[in-house]
């Protein structure tokens, strides 16, 4: 009675363990949230709906669904997957061809459970440094949303001084526009008063502008004039000033090779005043003062022109730069505005990038040579963050066809600064900016289990 008792003892523990055992089996690779479909039952309907087999099916090693839910805990199934609890760190899903294959895949070492490979459980070291990143990160975004609410600030005044700036420079051009007027006005009368006086006008010139004109062709000052003193001193006028033939001073003399004041008077005096074929050369004559002050109003007031036209033209210059700037989307609340005028430079091997924010991007060779990488075009950001994507295009031409273009990525940080470059592809840059203002409000903390 007693080795029968015995025997059924024996018999009782050893089903009871190979149930547990089996219980175990079933359970491998299940996620909290799926072991609703795994509840102990005579039958199992795959999870695709696809077929119901029995429970016993249940990770015994052979498919038996489409969809691979029947082997969770095994590699049987080319579709299934297997769930690493790993807990301490993040739980993850591997394909089911990894489970006992010798190579640990789960941090838990969970999927080796029936294999040679010795795996150790790294779940709580790998989630304490990624904790400590993370409240990393944290700090790093908490001191770099109070960096970017300062430069918010700033960029505000900046934005309302760039405002007041372009006020002030539209009111100097309207001065200046006024100004203009008047000197142009005053610039016409000079040289109306100068034409008139180099053209004869006896109301301005006197009574004796003829005998001074005389006096200034007498180059020898012997009271008449010679066909060589004019060949000297007229020049004919078409589409440039031409010296006088002899044959053509002979023409304006009246045929004669002398000519005495009164003969000046009645002949080539009316040709100088009426017909514009023939002028004196330097036109100025340094005896007549009216003339002579004339000609130099007319200078100062041409000068004095200039200098307005150039300040004006400086102006309109400084207002369309100061439009173009103010044009540009400096972000929701001007955040960025700050990073105009800026330049930031990194160096990589033998080059030197330099970006300068909303202008452009250059790289620099040790020996000198620079090279256009993209000229500021558009933010290409995703529809939740727009702003965390700059492009730089229409570069310098890249040896095999079209053109240098930059991507500049935009991180969280606590300082401004360039961090990396990369070159994906030919001729097409990928640049890493750092700067508090790309620092967002909220950042999902990624889940990891603080369970041991």
């Amino acid at each position: 009675m007693k080795l029968l008792f015995s025997c059924s003892l024996l018999l009782f523990i050893t089903a009871a363990c190979l149930c547990g055992s089996a219980a175990t089996r079933k359970l491998r690779g299940i996620s909290s949230s799926y072991k609703r479909f795994y509840r102990e039952r005579r039958s199992f309907l795959c999870i695709d709906g696809s077929r119901v087999i029995p429970f016993e099916q249940v990770n015994d090693d052979y498919c038996d669904c489409e969809d691979g839910s029947d082997e969770p805990g095994t590699s049987a199934c080319p579709r299934g997957r297997f769930y690493c609890t790993n807990l301490g760190f993040r739980p993850h899903y591997i394909p089911s061809s990894r489970v006992n294959d010798g190579i640990c895949d789960c941090c838990d070492a969970s999927d080796e459970y029936n294999s040679h490979a010795r795996c150790q459980n790294s779940c709580w070291n790998l989630g304490q440094r990624e904790r400590a990143y993370v409240e990393g990160q944290m700090r790093t975004l908490d001191e770099g949303l109070q960096l970017k609410q300062q430069l918010i600030e700033e960029g505000v005044l900046l934005w309302r001084e760039k405002q007041a700036q372009l006020r002030e420079l539209q009111q100097v051009a309207e001065d200046l526009q006024i100004k203009l007027e008047e000197h142009r006005r005053r610039k016409q009368e000079a040289e109306q008063t100068l034409k008139a006086l180099e053209a004869g006008d006896t109301r301005v010139r006197g009574q004796n502008s003829s005998e001074s004109t005389f006096r200034l062709l007498d180059s020898n000052k012997d009271g008449s004039l010679s066909v060589e003193e004019l060949q000297e001193k007229l020049v004919l006028v078409q589409e440039e000033e031409l010296l006088l033939s002899e044959e053509e001073a002979v023409a304006l003399m009246g045929g004669g090779r002398q000519m005495d004041l009164p003969m000046f008077q009645h002949s080539l005096w009316d040709v100088l005043n009426t017909e514009n074929r023939v002028k004196i050369r330097g036109i100025v004559d340094a005896e007549d003062p009216h003339l002579k002050a004339a000609d130099t109003a007319a200078e100062r007031e041409a000068s004095s022109l200039k200098k307005v036209e150039e300040a004006y033209d400086t102006i309109n210059m400084e207002i369309s730069d100061l439009r173009k700037k103010l044009a540009i989307d400096y972000g929701t609340d001007w955040e960025f505005l700050f990073l105009n005028s800026q330049c930031y430079q990194l160096n990589v091997y033998e080059y030197t990038y330099n970006l300068c924010p909303f202008n452009q991007v250059t790289q620099k060779s040790t020996a000198g040579t620079e090279v256009s990488l993209g000229r500021w075009g558009m933010w290409a950001g995703t529809p939740k963050n727009p702003y965390s994507q700059m492009v730089y295009e229409n570069g310098e031409p890249c040896w095999q066809g079209g053109s240098r273009s930059t991507t500049v990525t935009l991180t969280c940080g606590t300082e401004t600064a360039l961090c990396g470059v990369k070159e994906p592809s030919k001729c097409q840059y990928i640049i890493d900016f750092q700067t508090p203002v790309a620092c967002q409000p909220v950042l999902k903390q990624r889940g990891i289990h603080s369970e041991l």
